[in-house]
């Protein structure tokens, strides 16, 4: 059942759908709230929307084998950066200090310069160390570890049930 899940335009739709909405309420905590993202919080934006291209790409050919295999190994990759990166801002929330500081400025490669091509959603203008909101006593960035974990979970179900229902489909022949 989660194989043939796994293939359909719903389930590519339905984590698409996910992570817009995690960016869409991140763009309602700096435009709305008045919390500006600091360059951590732009890259995990960054790795969002890695997740979101992936879906996307998942969504247009669900039954093609070769493209939802990128999908997939897309989807996992961004989730796993993604966790890497808000990991990286607990430590700078936690341990704040002038030896321990994130940068002011994105260091986007220049061939996906993001910041200089969608600054509204990728210039940072905040501190990397800033803790001001918390929802049942987790930070932002520790709430996005268990986001990014969840999506990644997600993402190797779906990679094993790809892999042993496809053994399964071979084993049938």
């Amino acid at each position: 059942m989660l194989y043939a899940f796994s293939h359909t335009r719903f389930a590519w739709g339905l984590l698409t759908l996910a992570a817009t909405s995690l960016l869409a309420t991140a763009l309602f905590f700096q435009y709305v709230q008045g919390l500006y993202p600091c360059v951590m919080c732009v890259y995990q934006r960054a790795a969002l929307a890695g997740v979101i291209l992936a879906g996307m790409l998942g969504w247009l050919a669900p039954r093609n084998g070769w493209t939802s295999s990128l999908a997939l190994a897309g989807w996992l990759a961004a989730a796993v950066k993604g966790f890497w990166l808000a990991k990286v801002h607990v430590g700078y929330q936690l341990n704040p200090s002038p030896f321990n500081q994130c940068s002011s400025f994105a260091e986007f490669p220049d061939w996906l310069a993001l910041d200089l091509w969608w600054p509204a959603l990728f210039h940072p203008t905040g501190d990397c160390a800033d803790a001001s909101w918390a929802w049942l006593g987790f930070s932002m960035p520790q709430w996005l570890m268990g986001i990014f974990a969840l999506l990644a979970a997600l993402a190797v179900i779906f990679i094993i049930v790809r892999i042993t229902g496809m053994r399964r489909d071979l084993a049938a022949l």
